[in-house]
C-alpha cells in the first residue's frame, strides 16, 4: 500500500539530508560556535531530523550581532567620559577608599569598568536576604511607601497568591499617582496573561513582556531569557538577587520544600547603575523613547560605605561580562572560594580556574541542591563536580529544600550575588545583572550565611562520587554532552 508513495517518501529524505549537510556545513564554517556545541547541535540535527532543524532555528540565533540595548549619543558620551574620569580619579593618589579593597582586587574594579562599563559606586548600604518570606515583605514595604516611581523587573512572575500580593501593592501605588513600570520575561512569567494585568493598566500603570513571541505559538527569541531580578523605588532603593515572585521562592511548594536563596536590598550610589540597566532593558520591550530620569544626572547618594559595581551580561554580546568577573575573582583568590549555585555547569575557563585554585591550596567549597528541577542540568551538574572534587575541592548537598543562591565569595573580602548562575546558560544565552561587593563585613555575613548552610548539608566525598551506579554515569555523560545547550 506505501509503493505509490515510495518515491515521494524518497525525494523527502533526499532532500532533508541535503538540508542537514547545509546546516551542518553551516554551523562549522559559518556560526563558528565553540567545538562542543558544534558537536552537540549537530549531534541533535542527525539524531532528531526534522526536530533538530526546528529546534536549531528556534534556539540557536546569533545575537550577538545585533545592537539590541541602544544609547541615546548624548547617554553614550555622558557615560564613556564619567567612566574615563573615574578610573584617572582611581589611579591617582588623592582617591580613597571608605573600605579599602585589597590591593590584588583593584584590577578587578578596573576590568568591570573598561570591559562591563561598569562603575564603582563606594557610598552604599547593602542588606542580605536569604529568606523569601522575609525579602517578600520588605519589598512589599518599600512598594508601599513609594512616593514617585517604582520600576521592576523579574524573570518569574507566578499567577498564584504571591504574584497577586505584589500587583496588588503595586496598582495601589499606581492609583496613587506613583509611576510604575513592570517588566517581566515573557517565557518564564508566561502563566500571567493581559487579562490579569487589566486592572493594573487602568490604574494607571505600565507593563511589558521582554522578547514577547510576535506569533503566539512560535518564538524565535524562545532561547534567550532575561533572567536579571531587579527593583528600583524611587530612584533610591534597589532590589537585585536570585528570588523571582511566586508560592515556590516562599517555600510553599511541595515539590522544593524551604527555598533557600539570596537577594540584596541597597542604596547608594549603585541605584543609578541599576537604574541605568532598568531604562535599557524597558526601551527594548516596549519600544518606548524614555529619557534617563534626572535623578540619573545628579550627583551619587552617600548612603554608606560599601563599595559596589552592578555588571550586566547577555546574549547581545560575546564578553560574558560577569563571567569574566568570576575568573578575576577565582583566579586572585588565595584562601577560599565559597560558590553557592543551583546550576554548575561551567565553562572550561571557569573549570580550568577552580580546578587551578584547588591544586594551588585554595580551599574551594561548592554548594548545590539535592533536587533538581532540571534533570539535564542536575545531571550535567553531577558530571564537573566530579572533576573537581578529584583536584580537592570540597562539594556539599544542600538537603533542607531547593539552593537557588548564586553567590561566590572569595578570601573573606569580595563576593558576588546576583541573578547568574554557574552554567553556560547564564554566561551565553541570559541577560543576567549582578553585584559586585567589595566589603569584608558584608562578605563575611555571606561566607557565615554559607558555612551556616553546611549544617542543612551533606558533604559528598570523592569516595561516594566513585560508587554512583552506570546509570547514573549513563546520564551524566549524556547531559555533558548537551552542556553548551542546556
Amino acid at each position: 500500500m506505501l509503493e505509490p508513495y515510495l518515491p515521494n517518501i524518497s525525494h523527502f529524505i533526499i532532500i532533508l539530508y541535503v538540508v542537514e549537510f547545509l546546516l551542518a556545513f553551516m554551523i562549522i564554517f559559518l556560526e563558528r560556535k565553540n567545538p562542543s556545541a558544534t558537536v552537540a547541535w549537530i549531534m541533535i540535527i542527525f539524531i532528531v531530523p526534522v526536530g533538530g532543524i526546528v529546534l536549531y532555528f528556534m534556539l540557536s540565533q546569533n545575537i550577538s550581532r545585533q545592537r539590541i540595548f541602544r544609547l541615546m549619543d548624548f547617554e553614550e558620551v555622558m557615560i564613556s567620559e564619567a567612566l574615563d574620569r573615574q578610573i584617572k580619579e582611581m589611579q591617582s593618589d588623592g582617591y580613597t577608599f571608605l573600605k579599602p579593597p585589597i590591593g590584588k582586587w583593584h584590577p578587578m574594579i578596573k576590568l568591570h569598568q573598561t570591559y562591563s562599563k561598569s562603575f564603582y559606586s563606594k557610598h552604599n548600604v547593602l542588606t542580605v536576604f536569604t529568606d523569601g518570606n522575609e525579602k517578600m515583605d520588605h519589598l512589599i514595604t518599600d512598594i508601599l511607601n513609594a512616593k514617585e516611581s517604582i520600576n521592576i523587573m523579574y524573570f518569574i512572575v507566578k499567577n498564584d497568591d504571591t504574584g497577586d500580593r505584589l500587583i496588588r501593592a503595586l496598582i495601589d501605588r499606581a492609583k496613587a499617582g506613583v509611576e510604575v513600570r513592570f517588566l517581566m520575561d515573557a517565557m518564564g512569567s508566561r502563566s500571567l496573561y493581559h487579562t490579569h494585568m487589566q486592572e493594573f493598566r487602568d490604574s494607571g500603570g505600565k507593563y511589558a513582556f521582554f522578547f514577547s513571541p510576535k506569533f503566539k505559538f512560535l518564538n524565535l527569541k524562545l532561547n534567550y531569557r532575561n533572567h536579571r531580578k531587579l527593583v528600583i523605588i524611587d530612584d533610591k532603593i534597589g532590589y537585585l538577587g536570585g528570588f523571582n515572585i511566586g508560592n515556590e521562592y516562599l517555600g510553599k511548594a511541595p515539590k522544593f520544600g524551604y527555598w533557600r536563596d539570596t537577594h540584596l536590598r541597597m542604596t547608594g550610589g549603585c541605584i543609578q547603575d541599576m537604574l541605568a540597566r532598568f531604562i535599557m532593558d524597558w526601551r527594548v520591550a516596549t519600544g518606548e523613547h524614555w529619557s534617563v530620569p534626572s535623578a540619573y544626572f545628579t550627583a551619587p547618594s552617600k548612603e554608606g560605605s560599601t563599595g559596589i559595581q552592578i555588571v550586566s551580561s547577555g546574549p547581545d554580546s560575546t564578553q560574558e561580562e560577569v563571567k569574566h568577573g568570576y575568573l578575576k575573582m577565582i583566579s586572585a583568590a588565595r584562601k577560599n572560594i565559597y560558590i553557592q549555585t543551583p546550576y554548575f555547569v561551567p565553562d572550561m575557563s571557569i573549570l580550568e580556574s577552580l580546578k587551578n585554585a584547588a591544586l594551588s591550596g585554595v580551599d574551594v567549597r561548592i554548594m548545590i541542591p539535592n533536587k533538581p528541577d532540571h534533570l539535564f542540568v542536575y545531571w550535567a551538574t553531577y558530571s564537573y563536580i566530579g572533576i573537581l572534587l578529584d583536584v580537592g575541592a570540597k562539594v556539599y548537598i544542600y538537603d533542607k529544600g531547593f539552593m537557588h543562591a548564586k553567590t561566590i565569595c572569595a578570601d573573606g573580602e569580595v563576593a558576588s550575588v546576583g541573578s547568574a548562575n554557574f552554567d553556560i546558560r547564564s554566561f551565553k544565552l541570559n541577560f543576567e545583572a549582578n553585584a559586585f561587593i567589595y566589603d569584608p563585613d558584608v562578605v563575611e555575613t555571606l561566607e557565615r550565611v554559607f558555612l551556616s548552610d553546611i549544617g542543612d548539608s551533606h558533604e559528598l566525598t570523592k569516595y561516594m562520587y566513585k560508587k554512583r551506579s552506570l546509570v547514573i554515569k549513563f546520564k551524566e555523560s549524556v547531559s555533558r554532552l548537551l552542556s553548551d545547550l542546556l
